[in-house]
């Protein structure tokens, strides 16, 4: 039976998505591709309905962090590319080449797994290549005294047999932040980026079809890094600061009801809120929702932030100045 008790809900605007999609692409170009990130169900939208809305305004590619994830788009229509950001098990990559699924590559082990199991199924898998610059997470290292070994492994996975290795990105680790010395570890990593693709497709004779490096702030503050696509993620959604910069709006409106009015004397703590006092009384209402339903209020003047740390946009409750 179908709940009545509808307390706390999330509105997904599909109209705030396209405007977003599009206000982008102007912004980076028409010679830029676009990726559309939709991992974590599409960061909470719903990632078949954002990848259907996505193909059909024409994006490029979409990233996922699983084969789960890829698969169940490809199993609800999605047929446009898509590329697997985290690891995938070899006994998958027979599903990777049926499916026509994309696969980063990010150490000599994975590349020399999937080629052998390529080979073993008789087809070729298509991977992207993923550089450590500065990250430190996922990727081959390739700063300092391992630029060497980081290339020659790079050419090795990209001759590899039944491979093909179709681009080469990495990750910035902190273009959403304005200080200088943030500003300068980016542009390093890009710098790093940029000698490494050099120095492999020198080697190899030939060029990536897709060089990528533009995550959400990349793109909002470092057109240089646009190169062959950009991988908007968070920033699609119109989260982060830069969102209202470049005119983009939130695709999704939490709301949630009240259940309580009450009338405080003056020098009332709420509780769960934190320390903050009715210096002047009040009649603040009780919200539904947030505490136990993943948000984290911190305080009235100031955004709500998802429990556990992701980012949220702002939580304004009816009646509470929230």
């Amino acid at each position: 039976m179908e709940s009545t008790l509808r307390r706390t809900w999330a509105e997904i605007d599909l109209d705030a998505l396209a405007h977003n999609y599009r206000t982008l692409r102007a912004h980076v170009g028409p010679a830029v591709k676009f990726l559309g990130v939709v991992k974590a169900d599409g960061y909470g939208h719903g990632a078949i309905q954002v990848s259907r809305t996505l193909e059909a305004l024409g994006a490029d590619y979409l990233a996922v962090s699983s084969i789960d994830e890829a698969m169940e788009l490809r199993h609800n229509g999605i047929a446009m590319p898509i590329l697997i950001l985290g690891h995938t098990p070899r006994e998958q990559v027979k599903n990777l080449i049926d499916l026509h699924i994309t696969q980063a590559v990010t150490c000599a082990a994975k590349a020399e797994e999937y080629s052998a199991e390529a080979v073993k199924c008789g087809g070729t898998l298509k991977v992207h290549i993923k550089v450590d610059t500065g990250m430190s997470r996922l990727g081959y290292l390739c700063g300092g005294e391992m630029f060497d070994t980081g290339v020659e492994g790079i050419c090795h996975a990209c001759n590899a047999p039944g491979l093909e290795a179709e681009g080469i990105f990495t990750h910035f680790a902190v273009a959403d932040e304005p200080d200088a010395d943030s500003r300068a570890y980016t542009l390093a990593q890009f710098d790093l980026f940029r000698r490494v693709i050099d120095a492999v497709e020198q080697r190899l004779g030939r060029r990536f079809a897709i060089r990528h490096c533009a995550n959400s702030g990349a793109v909002a503050a470092y057109p240089e890094t646009y190169l062959d696509m950009v991988r908007p993620g968070i920033l699609l959604y119109g989260c982060t600061g830069a969102a209202k910069a470049l005119g983009l709006v939130p695709v999704m409106t939490l709301k949630t009801t009240i259940s309580t009015i009450k009338t405080y004397a003056p020098g009332v703590f709420p509780g769960a809120v934190g320390p903050l006092r009715h210096d002047d009384g009040g009649r603040p209402g009780a919200p539904k929702g947030p505490h136990l339903h993943g948000y984290v209020h911190d305080r009235p003047d100031r955004p709500a932030r998802r429990a556990g740390g992701g980012r949220g946009g702002d939580l304004r409750l009816p009646g509470t100045g929230g």
